[in-house]
């Protein structure tokens, strides 16, 4: 199998976040990635090359030209304001009650001049933090997603992007949840473009991909199907209900399965198939897939209870599904077993037996 990765992601090395009000260092860092490659590399299964460079316009195929400005922008404007530091985020958002009820109609705020106001613009959350790498590595990473397409478009039944900095939080005008690009939208949108019809996307994070719902709400060609933690306890809270099915010609072309608090293997894989069954019918032989490790049961953002067999099982059933598959990394943050954990899922999906090196007795519940 045919791994597209990027050294530029190691130019985003985050210094903070502010999670649940506390302040502390980033879980989305360079090692994630590392450790991924290493996994890989290590595996004769699996070749590892560099993407090509695609410019900027399949970013703006999705998103809005505004957010791509800023993002290119940002970390110079921060620095010519005078500002210092290895990193910096929002102070204010912009709420939608905001102007309303200030001004009763005062119509859409503008964007701001000041740096800091123009990331609050944009940003929706305290974790996403602008370092001085961040457009670089974001960019790099679409051009992995996009890369990875193109590999299937040629032929291949299934290929790896290691997208680093994830993607699915960011929608087409707002970014978030480590996300800054959206790079499994980039990669359905260039798939339409190219002439591979109907495009899936099925999400497999633990948190909901509420960035690439919204990018195709409307739309019928790109169906979402995602399961994830229950948005009544999780990040990102305000999207993921079952209830959310799609709007005006994107009616029906929203899947969304939250599930609750301690979901095992056994569980999680009978949504899997739901989701693959729904899926089924709706593209036209193509599934981008945004594979989140974050689910595992010893990630620090997850309150599953999924081992590393799964991930394996769960690969096997989503290639056994005939499609062709453009698999881009999303979340996972469990550094010592990240790496196993999406190799096994990668295994899966090319048809190769398990090889797991994950002691039973470290795994979740053991």
């Amino acid at each position: 199998m045919r791994v597209i990765h990027s050294p530029l992601h190691r130019l985003h090395e985050p210094p903070f976040e502010v999670f649940s009000g506390h302040p502390g260092p980033s879980w989305e860092v360079a090692a994630r990635a590392e450790a991924i490659r290493v996994a890989l590399a290590a595996d004769p299964a699996f070749t590892l090359e560099l993407p090509a460079e695609h410019g900027l316009e399949p970013a703006l195929a999705v998103h809005d030209p505004g957010l791509v400005r800023f993002l290119a922008e940002a970390w110079d404007a921060w620095r010519d304001a005078g500002e210092t530091g290895d990193g910096f985020m929002a102070d204010a958002f912009l709420h939608p009650g905001l102007r309303a009820e200030a001004g009763g109609g005062a119509g859409p705020a503008p964007e701001p001049r000041a740096p800091g106001g123009r990331i609050g613009y944009w940003c929706f959350d305290t974790a996403t933090t602008i370092t001085a790498g961040t457009w670089n590595a974001a960019l790099a990473a679409a051009n992995v997603a996009l890369s990875a397409a193109e590999v299937v478009l040629a032929g291949d039944p299934v290929a790896y992007g290691l997208c680093r900095p994830p993607g699915h939080h960011a929608g087409r005008s707002f970014f978030g949840g480590y996300c800054y690009l959206n790079n499994a939208a980039i990669a359905a949108q260039h798939l339409v473009r190219a002439g591979a019809g109907r495009v899936g996307i099925l999400d497999l994070d633990f948190h909901h991909g509420n960035g690439t719902q919204q990018i195709f709400w409307e739309r019928g060609d790109v169906p979402y199907a995602s399961l994830h933690g229950d948005p009544d306890r999780v990040y990102p809270y305000f999207t993921g209900r079952a209830d959310e099915t799609g709007g005006g010609a994107g009616h029906g072309a929203t899947f969304n399965q939250p599930l609750p608090a301690g979901t095992g293997d056994d569980a999680w894989l009978a949504v899997l198939d739901r989701a693959l069954d729904w899926l089924a019918g709706r593209h036209d032989g193509l599934v981008v897939v945004s594979l989140g490790i974050d689910t595992y049961g010893l990630d620090p953002l997850c309150d599953f209870a999924l081992t590393t067999p799964a991930y394996h099982e769960a690969g096997r059933r989503v290639a056994a599904t005939g499609a062709r598959l453009v698999v881009l990394q999303e979340g996972g943050y469990h550094l010592p077993h990240l790496g196993e954990n999406v190799r096994q899922w990668l295994r899966g999906a090319a048809g190769l037996a398990p090889d797991i090196t994950v002691s039973p007795a470290a795994e979740p519940g053991a």
